[in-house]
């Protein structure tokens, strides 16, 4: 073993919480892939103000609305959300003083919940799904267009189909670039709205850089054309096409089930010391799955969108696990011994 960290001080001092957000760290990972024969960069982006990606989203989007006046000190904000972008609205909201109602559903976690509550965002609750379409979201964004109706000077962020989300992550990957100096084969992304994976992507695009980017999605998700089923894990996947999803945004698409993304994260975190959330487990399976088509030496980035402590009631719970998948702890207790041996 020996000594990976010394004191060390940043030279700038952030005018607010908000100007935190981005220019997260960039961190080798080489314990979690076996026998990994190229260069493995997670992206931290649970080290974001309020513990996701969706920090960066919710700015972009925000602030674009107060600049064109769309949004003033009386708007009050109204957005569908099962978790990491109401929370980082409810943080913006907060700093600039607006009223926010964030419109959820039953299957959000007991964590996030607390969380909005905590930065003074009000909460209305879909407890159950579309008759038609049997789905939380649908559900959820009836309502809000019921408030916006009712709602005196009201804005609706619209994260499915605001092009400033997407807009958001080519600093991201402008970030991820610029830190391993231009070059990056590949990169995975975890897909939901699609916001994070388009802006990825148009960068790529825009500056004809070679990097292959895989879309992670999930097994029950209708984005790339899967037969809609039901999903665990929140955040990850959806069941109805988002309205910023373009055909040719990803060189190749991964499917995982809930079960790889438990397995992943809980590999991710007896690994690589990172408590990371179910999308980042999705996106360490993904990588996995891969490994074999991954060229020697190349260099590999991925995203991890928010932290786990919000998943510690389910990912992190031995009972929750084993009431939906059964005994399957051997999936990542194999590893610990060759990432003790690799670590030492």
């Amino acid at each position: 073993m020996k000594v990976i960290n010394e004191w060390s001080t940043t030279d700038t001092v952030r005018e607010g919480v908000l100007l935190a957000i981005g220019n997260t760290p960039l961190v080798r990972l080489k314990r979690v892939c076996k026998d990994i024969k190229f260069n493995l960069y997670a992206k931290l982006e649970m080290l974001n103000p309020g513990g996701s990606i969706k920090d960066r989203t919710a700015i972009s989007i925000l602030e674009q609305g107060i600049r064109t006046g769309l949004v003033n000190r009386n708007t009050v904000i109204i957005e569908s959300s099962s978790g990491n972008m109401g929370v980082g609205l409810a943080q913006a909201c907060s700093f600039h003083g607006l009223k926010f109602i964030c419109v959820v559903d039953a299957k959000t976690t007991a964590q996030n919940t607390r969380i909005l509550r905590a930065y003074g965002a009000e909460i209305v609750c879909i407890d159950e799904p579309d008759p038609e379409t049997g789905e939380y979201l649908k559900a959820r964004i009836d309502r809000v267009e019921y408030l916006l109706r009712t709602v005196k000077n009201s804005f609706w962020p619209n994260q499915y189909a605001n092009v400033y989300n997407p807009r958001a992550h080519h600093r991201t990957m402008h970030e991820i670039t610029t830190t391993l100096g231009g070059r990056l084969d590949y990169l995975f992304c975890a897909t939901s709205t699609c916001g994070t994976l388009r802006g990825c992507a148009e960068y790529v695009k825009q500056n004809k850089l070679p990097t292959k980017i895989i879309a992670v999605d999930a097994v029950g998700s209708v984005i790339f054309g899967g037969q809609k089923a039901k999903r665990l894990i929140p955040g990850h996947g959806a069941a109805i096409t988002p309205p910023l999803f373009q055909s040719d945004l990803a060189h190749q698409v991964v499917h995982v089930t809930d079960l790889d993304c438990v397995v992943g994260c809980r590999r991710l975190a007896r690994c690589e010391a990172i408590l990371a959330g179910g999308s980042s487990g999705a996106v360490i399976t993904a990588v996995t799955m891969m490994s074999d088509q991954i060229p020697r030496d190349a260099m590999c980035g991925i995203i991890l969108p928010d932290r786990g402590e919000r998943y510690l009631d389910t990912i992190y719970s031995n009972q929750w696990v084993e009431e939906h998948f059964g005994d399957v702890a051997y999936n990542w207790e194999e590893y610990e011994e060759e990432c003790v041996a690799i670590a030492s």
